[in-house]
């Protein structure tokens, strides 16, 4: 199938990209800015900012599948801008828009990938405008689901992964913490814990919403529940520096309070959806491995 990944450059478009690939799929990517990353260049790319340009039925009409993998942030919220402001425009707004006039084109399937916070944090859809904002685009999405345009949603919790030429500093600030490189922070974990999976999972997550996956269904997607102590201390371990790390209820330097949606100590832990996605589990640790590998070499 033709199929258009938005948000193809990042870590979770890129890994869709080559998983589709191998499986036969013609695969352009689309993304804000043109990219220069050498392991991307097989993929035909178009430049488009989806929140502050208008998308053409021509444009779309060349594509059969859509994965959107590019929903905002705190990572882009602009210096002087309320979150409110910017995340209901972009996430509640923008990505609607871009799905509504997929919906006109020739374009018949869709996966979605969004985040697991409006189901296992849902108090925080009211006094979180992130959430909020991601509650209200999947909500709007899968409205706009029929026979014609099936969409398929995945629920996401925290992603980890490796793809050549695309960084991801938090990992890498992690990655450098846990090798005790961090001059003055000291070696400890936060309290509480959350759900992870790699992104080679969610590439076949988003595999299996294509060719298994029930139309206008959210699946709540993961991989392994891990306690932030045991999550840190397995990338201590993979930088061969082994700690049984205590635990601290403060604010943690590497965690700050900003990203933590479900709050500061809280515990999100569930058994993910899979059945018909069938995509694989059990591969954090390696995934921290190969985390790890890319920034100690």
């Amino acid at each position: 199938m033709k199929t258009l990944i938005v948000g193809g450059t990042g870590l979770v478009g890129a890994e869709t990209a080559r998983l589709m690939a191998s499986k036969g799929h013609e695969v352009t990517l689309m993304s804000r800015k043109a990219t220069s990353n050498p392991a991307l260049s097989e993929f035909p790319h178009i430049a488009f900012d989806y929140i502050n340009e208008d998308i053409t039925l021509e444009t779309l009409n060349a594509f059969d599948w859509l994965v959107f993998a590019a929903g905002a942030d705190i990572r882009m919220l602009p210096e002087g801008v309320s979150d409110e402001t910017f995340f209901m425009h972009t996430n509640g707004v923008r990505v609607p828009y871009f799905f509504e006039q997929a919906a006109k084109s020739n374009i018949s399937k869709a996966v979605y990938v969004g985040t697991f916070y409006p189901v296992v944090a849902s108090e925080k859809i009211e006094t979180s405008a992130y959430v909020r904002s991601r509650y209200e685009a999947d909500k709007a999405l899968r409205a706009f689901s029929s026979p014609d345009f099936e969409i398929v949603c995945l629920d996401a919790p925290y992603i980890i992964g490796q793809f050549p030429g695309i960084d991801t500093p938090h990992l890498e600030g992690l990655t450098m913490y846990a090798a005790g490189k961090l001059e003055g922070v000291p070696l400890i974990a936060p309290s509480g814990g959350v759900n992870h999976i790699s992104s080679l999972s969610v590439a076949e997550a988003v595999l299996g919403g294509f060719t298994s996956g029930e139309a206008g269904k959210a699946y709540l997607i993961g991989d392994e529940n891990l306690t932030w102590k045991e999550y840190f201390e397995l990338f201590c371990e993979a930088v061969g520096n082994p700690q049984d790390l205590d635990v601290m209820t403060d604010a943690h330097p590497m965690l700050p309070d900003i990203i933590l949606y479900a709050g500061r100590n809280a515990t999100v832990s569930y058994e993910p959806e899979n059945g018909e996605l069938n995509y694989g589990r059990n591969r954090i640790k390696e995934t921290i491995q190969n985390v790890v590998s890319s920034y100690m070499s």
